[in-house]
């Protein structure tokens, strides 16, 4: 008779079988499967060596290009802003202090001065800080001769309040704004924290630049990220129509990123009427677009305004002014 120990003998004999046929068919299986592998880690190996040399020949020819454009950056603006004096506005803490001297030393060269330079904090825009600014606009202490617009829109009315204080009006022969006037708004919005004085002093101009960098995006906010979003920018929006309305005009120039949907030039330039009022410039972070953004402002004195930079239905740079015979 059969026992018990033949049927698990021949029991672990068939499973051995079983193991044994799953090794050879896997290992026969194996080698073209990971031949395959090799070859496409491979041809990845290769595609990624191809890619980092393109990207260095390319960051070479960026760099070539930024230098040429440096380099001729004094002759395209010379003349451009004779006589001419320009306040910069830098927007938040993102906009570096290298832009702002590389833009100050280009509107020298183009035989302009910078009368000072004024850096808002987030505060100046934050809907939490709106009432405690608006007291302040629209308390006892406004300068003599500065008139407010009739609304309760604190963008409106702080963007008012900077542009009479800031802005030589554009009209022949109107009175300049009183320097003591000036230096009392900064200090009292300084008092507020919504903004720095970053030169050593600062005076009425003829053109304002407002620098901006990137745009607003949830983490700023608390509540409703896409509403406070919007309030943020056209708070600043405000300010660049009511710096241009109060003198020979103003250039909004940004990066890439501020020309996006919630950027500051984003948003001008998705309105055509504001778009139509303030020159903006998409690429401050590159020679080319800080020679814009000074070839721009010659253009807002004659009552011209544009799109300039790498963004969509911008150009490159504005034209040239013609040559003086």
């Amino acid at each position: 008779m059969i026992d018990f120990r033949y049927h698990l003998v021949s029991l672990i004999a068939v499973f051995l079988a079983v193991a044994l046929g799953i090794v050879i068919g896997t290992t026969a299986l194996n080698a073209p499967i990971l031949e395959d592998l090799e070859g496409e880690v491979a041809a990845l190996a290769e595609d990624k060596r191809e890619l980092e040399t393109q990207t260095r020949e390319l960051q070479a020819q960026l760099d070539t290009s930024d230098a040429f454009e440096q380099a001729v950056a004094p002759s395209l603006v010379a003349g451009n802003l004779a006589g001419r004096s320009v306040v910069l506005v830098a927007v938040g803490e993102d906009v570096a202090t290298e832009t702002v001297e590389e833009v100050t030393t280009l509107i020298g060269q183009a035989g302009g001065t910078v009368t000072g330079t004024v850096r808002l904090q987030p505060e100046y825009s934050d809907p939490a800080t709106a009432a405690e600014v608006q007291s302040y606009v629209t308390g006892p202490g406004l300068p003599t001769g500065v008139t407010l617009p009739e609304t309760d829109d604190t963008g409106q009315l702080v963007g008012s309040l900077l542009a009479q204080v800031l802005m030589r009006p554009a009209v022949p022969g109107a009175p300049a704004p009183d320097t003591a006037a000036l230096s009392s708004v900064l200090a009292g919005l300084r008092a507020l924290d919504v903004l720095d004085v970053e030169s050593s002093s600062v005076t009425p101009a003829d053109f304002a630049v407002l620098l901006t960098a990137g745009a607003p995006t949830e983490r700023e906010t608390e509540q409703d990220a896409e509403q406070d979003a919007a309030q943020h920018t056209d708070t600043l929006v405000d300010l660049a129509l009511a710096l241009d309305a109060a003198g020979s005009g103003a250039v909004v120039a940004g990066d890439a990123a501020s020309a996006g949907d919630t950027g500051l030039v984003g948003v001008i330039r998705a309105d055509p009427e504001n778009s139509a009022a303030v020159s903006t410039v998409d690429n401050i972070d590159a020679a080319s677009g800080r020679i814009s953004t000074v070839l721009a402002l010659g253009r807002e004195s004659q009552g011209t305004s544009g799109a300039y930079g790498t963004g969509e239905d911008a150009q490159p740079v504005p034209p040239l002014p013609a040559a003086t015979p």
